[in-house]
């Protein structure tokens, strides 16, 4: 089963001590890339959160965002002085070099994280219910990228069908095209009024099929479609491999074009180009 790595999740808690916020979003990348944006008092949950993407991913780049507003009945605020002093020396350090940069103003570097310290509310039970919300914001992701992976494996199927047709088209057209060439060199020889050995004519014609005989890579763009549909049925990762797929559907089609003789054969080889580039997009967003 295909699965996209495009997705976005938000979920959302309220309770006594306050509420929480998480969203994550995620989109193409080669590897797994987690990025984490957490309050300063919830920071010590990355790891858990880093290990149950890596369990449950194999690629994409993923933003996390948590925010926590604690409870404002009976909390009182704390400014952490000590975080304060930091953040103002590093101001500093940004008006020294950038003088036209825009200051924060004093609500701003109050919601800079580690600035407030909020007292009242139970870290225990915030990040416990954290990993919870994570866990179901995941849930969430995961069955996002399983809708859109689907909905790209039929893109990907439908194109296949097109490649398929163009090389049954091809298969079709060779006996014309020997055909033609055939005709067309007794013409040539014709004209100049050359005397027809029949073994040096049987010879030449032989070459040109040769030359013109593409058996070979329709049969190589038939076996790749059927990996690549087999691809699309497996679980897990796939992305990586049907990007190497379509890299061989390609090399085929150039071959093909390379080896056309007549208009109707390159016909055919541009439009294999067309699908399998169309097909190589799409692949970019399967996991």
């Amino acid at each position: 089963m295909a699965y996209s790595m495009t997705a976005f999740s938000r979920q959302t808690l309220d309770a006594a001590w306050g509420s929480l916020q998480l969203e994550l979003r995620s989109v193409n990348q080669r590897y797994l890339e987690p990025h984490f944006r957490l309050p300063e008092s919830l920071r010590d949950l990355e790891p858990a959160f880093r290990e149950a993407l890596r369990t449950r991913l194999a690629r994409g780049k993923i933003e996390c965002q948590l925010r926590f507003d604690p409870a404002a009945a009976g909390e009182s605020l704390s400014v952490n002085r000590e975080r304060l002093a930091e953040l103002s020396r590093a101001l500093h350090e940004v008006r020294a070099e950038l003088p036209d940069a825009p200051m924060p103003d004093a609500l701003a570097l109050l919601d800079h994280p580690g600035v407030v310290d909020a007292r009242g509310a139970d870290l225990d039970t915030v990040k416990r219910e954290a990993l919870i919300l994570f866990d179901a914001a995941l849930d969430d992701l995961i069955a996002g990228r399983a809708r859109e992976g689907e909905r790209l494996a039929e893109l990907i199927r439908s194109r296949l069908d097109g490649v398929r047709a163009q090389v049954v088209t091809v298969r079709e057209l060779l006996p014309q095209i020997l055909e033609r060439q055939r005709n067309q060199l007794i013409e040539r020889l014709e004209a100049f009024k050359a005397e027809l050995d029949p073994q040096r004519l049987e010879a030449e014609i032989a070459l040109l099929a040769q030359k013109a005989d593409v058996d070979e890579e329709l049969d190589r763009l038939e076996i790749h479609i059927a990996e690549i549909e087999r691809q699309l049925k497996q679980k897990g990762p796939i992305g990586r491999r049907l990007d190497f797929l379509m890299q061989e559907l390609n090399r085929e089609a150039n071959t093909l074009s390379s080896k056309a003789v007549v208009a109707d054969t390159t016909r055919c080889a541009v439009e294999l180009k067309v699908l399998i580039e169309q097909m190589r997009e799409q692949v970019q967003n399967i996991e």
